[in-house]
């Protein structure tokens, strides 16, 4: 079969990406992918149409026929006249493009989008089939040695294509009305009625949560991609679809709900440092990060730019590329919005903003704002009144709902969720307990919601979570909370003051899964921005754990977060000792030596520069025995951060100090510091 390079599976709805076969094809080729093409197309006679039933089945139904004509040609070996080659590349061209409509009409989780689409779909429909329609034209039928009944059957295709009516279902344009009906009196501020919903969702066949849940999946990846027009509609139906997941479905389907929603989360909560988002070549945020054959990634704009240039190699380390392909990097991309929607930062791409992340501030749509401040009541309802079931999935939906943007965490909390919610972290219900957490890690990223926390005494119930609480996942979740939590200055005290807290978290630390170090790692990082904690997180036995993080993690980005705790630590003296005592220069130079994070290079120097300090001249002198670690720190003062170059100069002076007063004969002043220090 004649292939295209196109990756389908990133292929967006209603974009058509066929191929037109080259003039050179040979037309065995050719008649070879038109008979593959045609049969796929006929494997979706078996798929199911929630819509467009009607002008799929006539689209599937003409293909069908022609096929039979395309392998009569093939098994008598007829020769193609030229005319006839001209014909079958048009018609190679247009049965892709029915393959990809009929494929985004079978598509599982774009049943709502395509109803809404249907005068769109309608189109497409016509033109295609008028398409074929024109390419048997110039078929010499005729002069073709087949049996006449294949040449009727041909000629009735063609006949049917040039005059078909391809229109819109009824059923179709009814339930279409009907949503638009519900998203109306959403935006008078009016709910809908509960049988209007069950009708349309019967109509779709959405029969599950987990139905539900996957249209409102696909529904917001079209809210990323869509063009500024289609933002409000897109919402309206957002808003829609996420009030009947709440309103039409009593039961929790597990079966294909997303339960890994917060553990990604979590492998993602350290990323605190906007610029490892930035393109090394435009220093701006990436929009759409691609990853080249180097294994570098760049906003694909930027790199495209370099390559259309003429260069040949990767910007950033130089080497020659091998290929030009562009794999787009859907993790990081998902970090960066998920990081921008956390801290309203707007992202621009082409000098115009895209799907602006700052304005999840305010709804998308007026139909939107009011659907969720229905079900944000319901849910609050449920949480206080409902049976245990019911209780377990509303705090579920608060878990997916507050993650989607800043207004929807607004209307939770504004909806009085979060007292409930603190009281089912005592539930002896593991999945209870697990959404209760989860819910209120998303809530607690909104400043009201950390202040709604705090004053209904939720620290001491997150802290019992994290010390006791019934799965590692929702010990983790309460680490994560405690994280956000501590971005208030104020709390930072409070938080460190209860007993279990920085305790807790090092046991966490010591479950040795990545999840939990990581959690463990940044929240002990948040509360020790309080002077205060730092001593209580130094006793607890953090530096060892986190050396052996650092010596033995495959995790960047999980050593980048110990060495920014190990820094922060080794400003006290009682750090520094630990620090010395454990023998760590070795390992910290190596990590200087060898890691591609900038910031991981400023928290090496700033380790030692604090060591040196409070560690005096037997500290230097432990330093100064690699003769490596100069070339090292003149590195960091030429390529770092101005803050990681003056820490480095201060290092080297100290260095180059304590070397002339070594070779002047003077020797190493010994250590003054009450407490001896043992360094190797």
């Amino acid at each position: 079969m004649i292939q295209n390079k196109f990756n389908e599976v990133d292929r967006r709805i209603f974009s058509f990406p066929a191929v037109h076969p080259c003039e050179s094809v040979s037309p065995a080729t050719l008649l070879g992918s038109l008979i593959v093409l045609s049969q796929n197309i006929g494997n979706y006679q078996s798929k199911f149409f929630a819509t467009q039933r009607r002008n799929s089945r006539e689209a599937i139904r003409k293909i069908g026929i022609l096929l039979v004509f395309f392998e009569e040609i093939h098994d008598r070996g007829l020769i193609l006249p030229e005319t006839a080659v001209l014909c079958f590349s048009e018609l190679h061209l247009t049965f892709q493009k029915i393959r990809f409509l009929l494929e985004d009409c079978s598509r599982e989780g774009a049943r709502l989008w395509i109803l809404m689409k249907s005068e769109m779909v309608v189109t497409h429909f016509r033109v295609l089939i008028r398409t074929v329609a024109t390419a048997f034209d110039i078929l010499p039928l005729n002069s073709m040695d087949i049996c006449s009944e294949v040449k009727e059957l041909v000629e009735l295709v063609a006949k049917q294509a040039r005059k078909a009516r391809i229109e819109n279902d009824p059923n179709d344009e009814r339930a279409m009305r009907r949503v638009l009906s519900v998203l109306d009196r959403f935006e008078k501020g009016i709910e809908p009625e509960f049988q209007v919903l069950k009708w349309v969702l019967d109509y779709l066949e959405i029969k599950t949560w987990s139905d539900c849940n996957k249209e409102i999946k696909f529904l917001e990846e079209q809210w990323v991609e869509s063009e500024e027009r289609e933002v409000p509609f897109l919402s309206s139906l957002l808003g829609f679809m996420c009030y009947c997941r709440v309103r039409i479905f009593d039961t929790l389907d597990y079966q294909n709900a997303d339960q890994t929603d917060v553990r990604c989360n979590m492998e993602v909560l350290s990323c605190l440092n906007p610029e490892d988002f930035r393109c090394p070549i435009s220093l701006e945020l990436m929009m759409d990060p691609v990853t080249v054959s180097t294994g570098q990634t760049y906003d694909r704009s930027s790199i495209q730019r370099w390559l259309k240039a003429g260069h040949t190699i990767c910007p950033k380390s130089g080497e020659k590329l091998t290929n030009t392909e562009l794999v787009p990097n859907t993790s990081l991309r998902k970090l960066i919005h998920q990081f921008c929607a956390d801290n309203g930062v707007s992202l621009a791409k082409t000098g115009k903003k895209t799907r602006d992340i700052t304005r999840t501030i305010l709804p998308g749509s007026p139909a939107a704002a009011e659907a969720m401040k229905f079900l944000s009541r319901i849910v609050a309802r449920n949480l206080v009144f409902g049976t245990s079931e019911q209780k377990n999935k509303a705090a579920y939906e608060i878990r997916l709902l507050a993650k989607a943007n800043i207004f929807s965490r607004s209307c939770l909390i504004e909806a009085g969720t979060i007292p409930p919610l603190l009281n089912l972290l005592y539930s002896f219900n593991k999945s209870i307990q697990e959404n209760a957490i989860a819910a209120l890690l998303k809530l607690s990223k909104h400043a009201n919601g950390k202040k709604i926390v705090v004053e209904n005494g939720g620290l001491r119930s997150i802290v019992a979570v994290l010390k006791r609480g019934i799965s590692l996942e929702a010990k983790q979740i309460a680490a994560a909370t405690i994280f956000y939590l501590s971005s208030v200055k104020g709390y930072r005290r409070l938080i460190g003051e209860i007993d279990e807290t920085i305790p807790a978290l090092v046991d966490l630390i010591k479950e040795g899964t990545p999840c939990a170090e990581k959690n463990g790692v940044v929240a002990l990082f948040g509360l020790a921005l309080y002077h205060g904690n730092r001593q209580r997180v130094i006793d607890a036995g953090t530096i060892p754990l986190l050396l052996h993080i650092i010596a033995s993690s495959n995790k960047d980005e999980l050593i980048v977060d110990s060495l920014a705790l190990l820094a922060m630590l080794a400003e006290c003296l009682d750090g520094t000792l630990a620090i010395l005592q454990a023998s760590s220069f070795p390992l910290i130079t190596r990590i200087l030596q060898s890691t591609t994070s900038q910031v991981g290079k400023e928290h090496c120097v700033s380790i030692f520069l604090s060591c040196c300090t409070n560690g005096g001249d037997e500290a230097v002198a432990v330093l100064a025995k690699d003769t490596s670690v100069m070339s090292s720190l003149y590195s960091v003062t030429t390529d770092g951060t101005a803050q990681a170059s003056k820490k480095a100069r201060s290092l080297i002076k100290m260095l180059h100090k304590f070397h002339e007063t070594s070779s002047s004969g003077q020797g190493c002043q010994a250590f003054t510091h009450e407490q001896s220090v043992h360094v190797w």
